[in-house]
């Protein structure tokens, strides 16, 4: 591969790089899940872009954790009655194949033309546990996605949308009005989203800055659960990713001075474990 094909191009690419990394969590003797498809999708550039990227110990524990925190609020929802879920930006997520779903759940994934026309490629030969539609879109048009909130809100009950990894990438202006648009649509209930949030969003913003020029990293908070708050979403629950590591029983790769200055102090705990996680909002 050329220089320029391990490189971010654009957001897309991170799907790759995603999928990458939980096509090596499958692999591990202590794995939290079993990802079978990861590896056809993410392919030898997912590979190489995640070699690339760097932090690769790091990205690794995320996206395990990540992985499955957010398949347990899946499991969760659906036992309070969800019977869509809605996948935006959904990338190379498997849920719909290796999950234990109900056959009757509807699952919509919605992204970018060219991703949905690959995955749907890769994937022709699998089956699904449920009921899986695709809609090729560009969730910045935002007539059009709002056209397919009502629509889909019509036709189901009550509806989970998941955010993996999406909200980041928006500015905050394209959050607020993305938050504005499902809640406008009144069967979307849940909304499960990554979170990222105070001084800490602002040095990985920093950090990741020269290696996603292209697909940067753009919201930033210093309060998350405010922020949507005020477009009509309440927070419901949330699991912090360090404590999340550590009831896993595999603890965030942080450097030792980091583990150090936790131990000594209570406000430098506080910052780490309120930094980032894992959430359902409630409209």
């Amino acid at each position: 591969m050329t220089d320029s094909e391990t490189q971010i191009e654009n957001v897309s690419d991170t799907a790759l790089w995603v999928a990458h990394h939980r096509s090596l969590e499958s692999h591990r003797s202590d794995s939290f899940f079993k990802d079978p498809l990861a590896g056809l999708l993410s392919g030898e550039k997912g590979a190489q872009l995640a070699t690339r990227m760097g932090q690769f110990k790091m990205m690794s524990w995320i996206m395990a954790v990540r992985t499955v925190i957010i398949d347990r609020f899946i499991y969760s929802l659906l036992k309070e009655g969800v019977d869509t879920v809605v996948n935006l930006g959904a990338g190379l997520d498997t849920r719909p194949y290796r999950m234990d779903l109900p056959s009757s759940l509807r699952w919509v994934e919605i992204d970018f033309p060219p991703m949905i026309e690959m995955k749907t490629k890769k994937l022709k030969d699998q089956i699904p546990k449920c009921q899986l539609e695709r809609i090729s879109l560009d969730l910045s048009k935002r007539q059009a996605r709002q056209e397919i909130f009502q629509r889909l809100s019509g036709e189901s009950k009550k509806i989970l949308v998941i955010t993996e990894g999406v909200i980041i990438y928006l500015t905050n202006q394209q959050a607020a009005e993305l938050a504005d648009d499902l809640h406008a649509s009144p069967h979307f209930e849940f909304w499960i989203q990554d979170f990222l949030q105070g001084d800490i969003a602002s040095r990985v913003k920093k950090n990741w800055g020269k290696k996603l020029q292209r697909s940067p990293f753009q919201f930033v908070t210093k309060e998350w659960f405010p922020f949507f708050a005020r477009h009509g979403w309440k927070l419901k629950q949330k699991v912090g990713s360090y404590e999340a590591g550590e009831e896993l029983g595999r603890a965030m790769p942080i450097p030792w001075i980091a583990k150090v200055l936790m131990k000594l102090s209570a406000r430098a705990r506080k910052q780490l474990i309120d930094a980032s996680g894992y959430a359902v909002l409630r409209r």
